[in-house]
């Protein structure tokens, strides 16, 4: 009994991280990594089911998942700490019964801050704009694209949404000589007045009822001709009518989304091929793609006391 007893003061990690994408899919690397944070004693246990992690559940201290249901709380009575790698609040109830920790991932701004350069230093080195050579085909010729290439150093960038993910992006840009300035609910207020001169509008917002449309064709007047807008948060953020229209007139000078209204990209109906400007980049969601997507949580969560 007494053994029986001292197995279950010890803590038990239970992983349900199945996912389409494979890099947001636990392995057995990333399996063998946590066993080596977890406190002696402690034992790791992954599901790969709905079925097998609801049967684990009941013993479980700590829950590592993409998903979890409020009503699930109550089959689990040893729970301390329930965690997701998702930045995104949509899939976890934002709170727990008294004395369960939930915790959103916050490790994303050094995978998301590469990203967002890597377009940045493509648009800025002429790698978009020489598909469209005239000719259509061939070398691009060194006169037609000298004038169409320009450092990044230099330049401004607005960023909304300036918690972890937008600070990130902030720090590198900064680095490589771009100003920066941020935006969150406490000064938003100023962000109409402060876009006028911007190179790049930086997105970088949950989705909630605040930022619906936020980029819209209010504050689409307010950019300069010149501005390029990126979004990495939510496509919810973004009038993705007003910025076709836009993009379409040339009142701006492209865009990049990793992220649209309608998910994924082959379901989009008012974002067809046909539709798609080629000043418009979209990519599928996919700003923070890493092999090291699952370890970077475990850290996280090793890091901040949560294991």
């Amino acid at each position: 009994m007494s053994s029986i007893r001292g197995r279950l003061t010890n803590n038990l990690y239970l992983v349900w991280l199945e996912w389409p994408e494979e890099c947001f899919r636990v392995n057995t690397q990333d399996l063998s990594y946590l066993r080596k944070i977890v406190p002696k004693g402690s034992k790791v246990v992954q599901a790969k089911t709905r079925k097998g992690f609801l049967r684990a559940l009941k013993s479980a201290t700590h829950v590592i998942t993409w998903y979890f249901e409020e009503a699930w709380f109550s089959d689990a009575p040893r729970l301390k700490v329930l965690a997701t790698p998702s930045a995104g609040k949509e899939l976890l109830p934002k709170e727990g019964p008294n004395g369960v920790r939930i915790h959103f991932g916050g490790f994303h701004g050094e995978i998301m801050a590469e990203s967002v350069i890597a377009f940045l230093l493509a648009w800025c080195r002429g790698f978009f704009v020489s598909r469209h050579y005239p000719e259509g085909s061939g070398v691009v010729p060194r006169t037609w694209l000298s004038d169409k290439c320009r450092s990044l150093s230099g330049t401004k960038a607005v960023i909304v949404g300036y918690g972890r993910i937008g600070h990130a992006i902030s720090d590198k840009l900064e680095k490589l000589g771009c100003k920066t300035i941020g935006f969150r609910r406490k000064n938003i207020s100023r962000l109409k007045s402060s876009v006028s001169d911007a190179d790049w509008f930086i997105m970088a917002l949950p989705a909630t009822k605040e930022t619906d449309n936020l980029l819209n064709d209010s504050l689409i007047s307010h950019l300069p001709k010149k501005c390029v807008i990126v979004n990495v948060g939510r496509g919810n953020s973004i009038d993705e009518k007003a910025l076709l229209s836009a993009l379409k007139r040339r009142r701006l000078s492209g865009a990049y989304l990793d992220v649209v209204k309608s998910e994924p990209l082959n379901t989009l109906s008012r974002m067809n091929d046909a539709e798609i400007p080629e000043n418009l980049f979209l990519m599928p969601h996919s700003a923070a793609f890493t092999p090291e997507y699952v370890k970077m949580c475990f850290k996280e969560l090793k890091d901040e006391g949560l294991i």
